[in-house]
């Protein structure tokens, strides 16, 4: 089960009838404290943090998981190993919250308002060119679930199968809602919310992001196939432009 962005869409188990609100990831909670006044310390530390993501981002994305290591890691950035321990408890640690973030920003896309009145029609799509947009800005960490599964702790795997039920079920009952409004139309629920989600959860296929199209192209253009795969009526589709 994938997709943080999304990991793949299309790889998330059916949804359930009930859904537990999803947890906050505790692997990737607050940071090590050391002994003085918040501020301008906490600041930095948040930078430092920031600064070890950003770096084991760009190897992980180029080696894979089994090809880096700690001591990559440490010698990119030119600190001691201590340093490093000090943010995070070991490479794992730093692969799981490098993925969690985008699979919050896009699993929680369709977390609208209470008082947004639109129909439901304009809230899914809507909320599929905001996960496609945020599977894209999220690239390459989004792709890191979809490329090694298998490197994932159970009790990181069971979180983001709530997190993606969580966004599931909130797509089938737009979805449905939608038909119900004459807005969409299609057959089985599942099947086209799988399908429409599938769009962005393949591009760690092929995606590059020094291809043709820029990121806002590729996502109106995919974004538009979306539309069609939930069988999108033209008055909504006009109205939601």
């Amino acid at each position: 089960m994938q997709h943080a962005c999304v990991a793949s869409c299309s790889r998330i188990l059916p949804v359930s009838s009930t859904l537990a609100t999803t947890p906050e990831p505790r692997h990737d909670g607050p940071l090590p404290c050391r002994p003085g006044r918040p501020g301008r310390r906490a600041g930095n530390a948040a930078a430092q943090r920031e600064r070890i993501l950003d770096v084991a981002t760009r190897l992980f994305a180029a080696r894979g998981y089994a090809g880096t290591t700690m001591d990559d890691i440490v010698a990119d950035l030119g600190v001691s190993k201590p340093f490093v321990y000090y943010y995070f408890r070991d490479k794992q640690q730093i692969f799981e919250t490098l993925s969690w973030r985008p699979a919050v920003a896009c699993f929680t896309v369709l977390d609208f308002d209470e008082d947004d009145r639109r129909r439901a029609g304009e809230k899914v799509v809507d909320g599929l060119g905001r996960l496609i947009r945020t599977t894209i800005a999220h690239q390459p960490a989004a792709f890191f679930s979809c490329r090694e599964p298998q490197v994932y702790r159970p009790e990181y795997r069971a979180a983001q199968k709530r997190l993606a039920n969580h966004f599931y079920d909130k797509l089938c009952a737009l979805l449905e809602q939608a038909r119900a409004d004459g807005d969409l139309d299609f057959r089985n629920t599942k099947i086209t919310a799988l399908a429409a989600c599938s769009l962005p959860g393949f591009l760690y296929n092929w995606y590059r992001p020094d291809g043709r199209l820029s990121p806002d192209e590729l996502a109106t253009e995919l974004t538009e196939l979306a539309t069609r795969v939930i069988g999108l009526r033209p008055k909504t589709r006009r109205g939601a432009r």
